[in-house]
């Protein structure tokens, strides 16, 4: 009898509601190493997952499609699975045989992963390309090769470019739209352009994933029927991109190393549009797909990404992804993993891109079954477009969560604006500006008595001292915002060089607070000061910072040289990753 509860989508399931089921998930995800409590460096930690997909308390995500998940999860092996295992199996047996010349290592290296793959079919419970990215890693290990494919790949990006320099691709392009534009106006006209512009591309930059397979001639003729055949709506495109001042920030997945010169081109038409694009490529081997360093082997690909600004940075921060942005807006990461789309393995680079962009872009039938296949809702809207086996081109929407409340950089800005107005005002009327750094959530469970104790003592300090403005954190705060949101928009604040006086929480604050609730000091408050806060060490750097521009700054509070016991914030987080030994 199965364990688990009847349910019809991976969206369905929570822990915390039966400890016999909750026991089974965890035997899920710890099989496919996927848990972030067991390896915190590798798997995303919950709020960093929140980032990218709309999670509920204690719902469960896994990277894979509602139809996949519900093999996984039925006792038995049904045929349908045991056909995607043996797929998985066959792709690493040809992988090897290909490229491991000496029989020892070869037969090593595949009974080792024979066994693996036994073991998976008795248990049918590891997602099979989880499966083959591990069996990989035994070849690439073993073989002492890092990139198979390298050659393969050229060829295709070279065959790829040679497509959208032919004779089709450029009629295809430039032909006249048929019947003629109705509009009553430039901007208008500007508009219908660019979508028929952006429509083509996408259905041209599809076809060269048709042939990467059989690497096919050069005969693109037998391809102009499929371009134009399939009738898809491209309305959810029209209505994501119509109206949008200022542009957007688009993060672009893209499928095989084929297509890619393709979709730069679609790149190019977003950016000349005015929008930022974010190009996110494999850390490393996964078959056709283009990786970050394919770069330096491939000259043709390197003149094709000349323009854009690498970040090879794996755990970039908030305000240094959007400061690159803001120099360049053709960006290109790497998404930290060398598999199949998987967001519980992806980087805090690319966790972050995902949060800062306002649309994903994703190609590929692959991405498809990740993104689309998947029932959970995603915290930005998708555009994932693709051809099916029988080269039919499919273009799907799925509209971000209706709970997701983005915080742009522009309303961040304007929030943090909002804070220096009021401090110059304060400045302009002779006031000391006074900015109080306190303990908030680097406690964990105790953000609700640190709001009470902050609020408490500011209070107490207004009610002491007179013509001073001073700054409480926690009446700034707003439902939704991490702490990559909130250290964003007081970084702003305190580098405006308005602030006189900058406080940090001692322990005589935390006491005369609780004094003035009327309540003694709780074990967990004692001894704590603003040293023992995340957010607090970053902010004394900042300061020291601040005062070698603007000496007359005071900085009062905790020795600066007591700032070193904190590391940075989990992703997304208030309280911390840990304390430094």
């Amino acid at each position: 009898m199965s364990i688990l509860p009847d349910f019809t989508s991976i969206k369905d399931l929570k822990y915390g509601e039966d400890s016999v089921f909750d026991a089974w998930l965890l035997h899920f995800m710890t099989a496919n190493h996927l848990e972030s409590i067991i390896d915190p460096v590798k798997n995303a930690s919950p709020e960093q997952l929140r980032f990218m997909v709309a999670l509920d308390d204690n719902q469960v995500f896994a990277p894979c499609s509602d139809w996949q998940f519900n093999r996984l999860v039925t006792p038995g092996l049904e045929s349908d699975l045991l056909d995607v295992y043996i797929f998985v199996w066959r792709s690493l047996v040809k992988l090897v045989k290909n490229h491991v010349s000496d029989r020892y290592q070869r037969r090593l290296i595949l009974n080792l992963c024979r066994h693996k793959f036994r073991q998976a079919l008795d248990s049918s419970i590891m997602i099979p390309l989880r499966l083959l990215k591990n069996m990989i890693t035994i070849f690439l290990s073993r073989s002492g090769l890092d990139d198979p494919y390298r050659n393969r790949k050229e060829l295709l990006f070279s065959r790829g470019k040679a497509f959208v320099e032919s004779d089709f691709f450029r009629q295809s392009m430039e032909s006249c739209p048929y019947p003629a534009l109705d509009c009553e106006s430039l901007a208008e006209m500007r508009f219908e352009l660019d979508m028929i512009e952006l429509e083509r591309i996408f259905r041209l930059s599809s076809l060269p994933d048709q042939w990467s397979q059989a690497l096919f001639g050069e005969d693109y003729k037998i391809f102009s029927q499929m371009y134009s055949r399939d009738k898809v709506d491209f309305t959810p495109v029209r209505n994501v991109f119509h109206g949008t001042e200022g542009g957007l920030k688009i993060l672009f997945i893209p499928d095989e190393t084929g297509g890619l010169m393709a979709d730069l081109l679609m790149i190019k038409s977003l950016l000349r549009q005015g929008h930022s694009v974010i190009l996110a490529l494999k850390e490393g081997f996964w078959f056709d797909s283009p990786t970050f360093w394919d770069r330096e082997s491939n000259l043709l690909l390197a003149e094709a990404l000349k323009d854009a600004l690498f970040i090879s940075e794996e755990r970039i921060s908030k305000n240094d992804l959007l400061s690159s942005l803001r120099e360049n807006p053709f960006v290109v990461i790497s998404d930290g993993t060398r598999e199949r789309l998987n967001l519980i393995r992806c980087s805090v680079t690319f966790a972050r891109a995902w949060k800062e962009s306002d649309l994903i872009i994703a190609k590929g039938w692959g991405n498809r079954r990740r993104l689309i296949g998947n029932s959970n809702l995603f915290t930005r809207d998708i555009i994932c477009f693709y051809r099916n086996l029988e080269g039919e081109f499919k273009l799907e929407f799925k509209a971000k969560s209706s709970k997701v409340n983005k915080f742009t950089e522009a309303g961040i800005s304007a929030k943090a604006n909002e804070i220096i107005a009021e401090m110059q005002q304060a400045r302009s009327e002779r006031k000391a500006v006074m900015f109080y750094s306190a303990i908030v959530g680097s406690i964990p469970g105790q953000v609700d008595t640190a709001i009470k104790v902050l609020n408490t003592f500011v209070g107490h300090l207004r009610d002491r001292l007179a013509d001073t403005y001073i700054i409480n954190p926690a009446e700034h705060f707003e439902e939704g915002m991490d702490a990559d949101d909130l250290m964003f928009m007081w970084e702003k604040v305190q580098r405006s060089g308005f602030i006189t006086i900058w406080r940090f929480q001692t322990y005589a604050d935390i006491e005369k607070s609780f004094e003035l609730m009327g309540e003694r000091v709780p074990p967990v408050w004692a001894g704590k000061d603003a040293t023992y806060s995340t957010g607090c060490t970053k902010e004394m750097h900042i300061a020291q910072d601040v005062q070698k521009r603007h000496r007359e700054l005071q900085i009062i509070g905790p020795g600066s040289d007591k700032f070193l016991r904190r590391r940075e914030y989990g992703v997304g987080r208030f309280s911390d990753v840990v304390i430094e030994p």
